[in-house]
This record gives C-alpha cells, sequence and structure tokens, in this order.
C-alpha cells in the first residue's frame, strides 16, 4: 500500500508519523533560531543566554530520530534492503542540505566583519569548492576555513548535526536494528556514563560542541549522538502507549521550559550546568517524548499546528543559519544592543519561518516526490 506522509511524499508501505511528535520537533526547532538570534549578544558568555539551554535542541533531534527510525523500520527489514533504506533517508534529509548550502554561499559575502575574519580574503572559487563540498556533507578541512571558525561546513554551521545523523543512520542500518534489547541496554549504559563524564567534566559546563574536525570536537558530537540515538531506539521497542489527554501542550509546555532554564550554577559550580544537561537528555526528554508519543490530536487546529510545525521543523533548522551570519555582520558592524535589535530581530525571525516555509513548498516536496517516483 502507497502512503501519502503530511508532506504529500510517497513511499510504499510507509507508516503513519506521530503527530505529535512532527510537531514537538517544529518547537524545538524553533527555540533553535531564537537561541541563536540571542546567542550573538551574550559575548561568548554561555551564562548571560537568555534561551540558555537551546544547544540541547539538537540532542533532542537525536533523540527523536532513534525513536522514529525504530518505529518506521525496525519491523521492514524482511521486505526493504540496504540500499531502500539509505534511499529513503537521502531522499528524506538531503535535498534541504543542498539549498541551505547554496543560501550559504549567497549569504557568504554579506557576513564579512570582524566576527568573520576570513571572509573578506576568500576567493570565489574557494567558496565554491566549500559549496559543492557541503552538497555532499563532506566536512571541510581546515586548509579551505573560509570563515574563521573552524566549522567543519562554513557555510552552514548546523549542518555538523547532519553529519552525525547520517552516520547514526549508517550504524542503524549496518549494526544497531539487529541487537537485541539486552545489548540495546547496555550500550544505552555506557553512552549515559560517557554523557555524563563529558558534561560534568566540560571546562564550559554544558556538552556544546561537536561542529569541527578537531579530535575534541568529534569526541563531543559522537558522545551527544550516542546516548539520545540509542535511547530513542530503545524506547520505541518499550514503548506502550498511555492515553494522556493535552500531550501537545504538556509535551511542548515542558521542553520549551527546558531550553529555557537558566544557566545552573553560575561561574562558581560550572559543573552544576553539566548535571542539568545530562539529567536532562537521560530522563527528561525521554519523558517528553514518551508524552507526545502516548497522546493524539483531537482538535483541527491542534492537527494543523502540529502539522505547520513539523513541515518545517528540518527546513528552518537547515536554512536559518545563514540568514543568521548576515545579522550577526549587522549586529556587530553596528555595535546593536539586545534592546535595540528587538524590532530587526523580530523581522529576521519572521524572515527565516518564511523562507523555511518557501524551500518547503517550492523545492523540497518538488523535488523528493519526483525522486521517490524515480527510485521507489
Amino acid at each position: 500500500m502507497n502512503v501519502i506522509s503530511s508532506q504529500g511524499v510517497v513511499f510504499k508501505d510507509s507508516k503513519k508519523h506521530y503527530e505529535i511528535l512532527d510537531g514537538l520537533r517544529g518547537v524545538a526547532a524553533i527555540l533553535v533560531v531564537a537561541f541563536h538570534i540571542l546567542e550573538v549578544f551574550s559575548g561568548g558568555d554561555h551564562t548571560k543566554q537568555l534561551i540558555n539551554h537551546g544547544y540541547l535542541a539538537v540532542d533532542f533531534f537525536f533523540l527523536l530520530s532513534g525513536f522514529v527510525i525504530a518505529h518506521a523500520y525496525d519491523d521492514r527489514w524482511n521486505t526493504m534492503s540496504l540500499t531502500g533504506f539509505f534511499k529513503r533517508r537521502l531522499i528524506r534529509l538531503h535535498p534541504m542540505i543542498i539549498i541551505g548550502m547554496t543560501l550559504g554561499a549567497v549569504c557568504f559575502y554579506y557576513a564579512a566583519s570582524t566576527m568573520f575574519p576570513a571572509i573578506e580574503g576568500t576567493p570565489f572559487w574557494k567558496l565554491i569548492v566549500v559549496m559543492v563540498l557541503g552538497w555532499f556533507l563532506i566536512p571541510v578541512p581546515g586548509s579551505l576555513d573560509i570563515r574563521g571558525w573552524a566549522e567543519m561546513y562554513p557555510l552552514n554551521g548546523p549542518a555538523w548535526s547532519l553529519f552525525f545523523e547520517y552516520i547514526a543512520n549508517i550504524f542503524y542500518a549496518l549494526i544497531l536494528r539487529k541487537v537485541s534489547n539486552t545489548v540495546l541496554w547496555i550500550l544505552v549504559f555506557i553512552a549515559a556514563f560517557a554523557l555524563i563524564q563529558l558534561a560534568v567534566l566540560s571546562p564550559h559546563g554544558d556538552i556544546i560542541g561537536g561542529w569541527s574536525l578537531d579530535p575534541e570536537q568529534l569526541r563531543i558530537g559522537f558522545t551527544r549522538l550516542a546516548f539520545p540515538f540509542l535511547a530513542g531506539i530503545l524506547l520505541r521497542r518499550l514503548f506502550k502507549s498511555g492515553n494522556i489527554k493535552n500531550a501537545f501542550l504538556w509535551s511542548s509546555v515542558l521542553i520549551v521550559s527546558i531550553m529555557s532554564f537558566p544557566r545552573v550554577g553560575g561561574s562558581d559550580h560550572l559543573w552544576y550546568n553539566g548535571i542539568y544537561d545530562s539529567l536532562t537528555i537521560i530522563l527528561l526528554f525521554p519523558l517528553v517524548v514518551y508524552i507526545g508519543a502516548s497522546g493524539s490530536i483531537k482538535s483541527d487546529v491542534s492537527k494543523r499546528l502540529c502539522t505547520f510545525l513539523g513541515d518545517i521543523s528540518y527546513p528552518i533548522y537547515i536554512t536559518h543559519f545563514p540568514i543568521l551570519y548576515v545579522y550577526y555582520t549587522w549586529v556587530s558592524k553596528n555595535n546593536v544592543s539586545l534592546e535595540d535589535s528587538l524590532g530587526v530581530a523580530s523581522v529576521v525571525f519572521i524572515l527565516c519561518i518564511v523562507v523555511s516555509y518557501v524551500s518547503l513548498k517550492l523545492y523540497d516536496i518538488p523535488v523528493r516526490k519526483w525522486l521517490s517516483k524515480k527510485y521507489q
């Protein structure tokens, strides 16, 4: 049987999405945009960030990914090949990676400022090389650093999490789908211990990082990936749905509260915040996913809201940062304060939503429809 997803893309024998989880992904993605808009005013001091724990959205996305992939594919491998799995995942994820990198290239020279010292001396050919590497999600080596932040993807920083998402998909298809729940429990406990160690012993008192190719940043990235992705798979295998009323409301309130919670412990007790980060990922995020997966949408308004949030969640995540590079330049060049920026910041926030929605409707859905018809 063919099933049409909420975004109109047809796959054979597709399973229905959890609508509330789609909506929660959108809530978290919008919080990421707000977090990044405000980040420029922290002066590099994470204790001053207003939406202080917005960076935890990445870990929430990894947990959701593990849960949803296990739901969609765990019981399907007798009718689906590895090639079929990878085709589906590429069709789902890669078109927006290309548009995100292209948008980053278009905005690149407009972001020239003291924040990005390498831009003004970057020749056009190097920009094109970095963009093409980004299209294939190939991390940029240090010799091609064109922004001065040592990012894997200097045209679109948040793409680092897609690098790890792809690795998680490969490990799932080759290994994790085959392991027993007992083995998965053991892996989850080991990953939880590594996560706590990373967070508590971090010199900054958090788990921020993972976007660079240097060994320490790669360690952070793999540690951030391991627990939530493994726990998401295990949670789906053990999941028995409850009947929670107003599940979207309560789970949304939880995710907003978690990510907006002020810094814990301050500069004198950095490890306190590490405890908060690790326990949030280990305990609270699985609870949020359980609540979301245990509810149902009753009203048409809630259904439309969850559908909209789910539809823009990935597009807004992968397209907003090129726009913010330009916004950061405006702030730094004009020494704009947070109070004086509110009007422009609001316009930028709305622009990010509009760009993501237009990209979804005019590019992502048509391209994925064409690819699914051609390769399914």
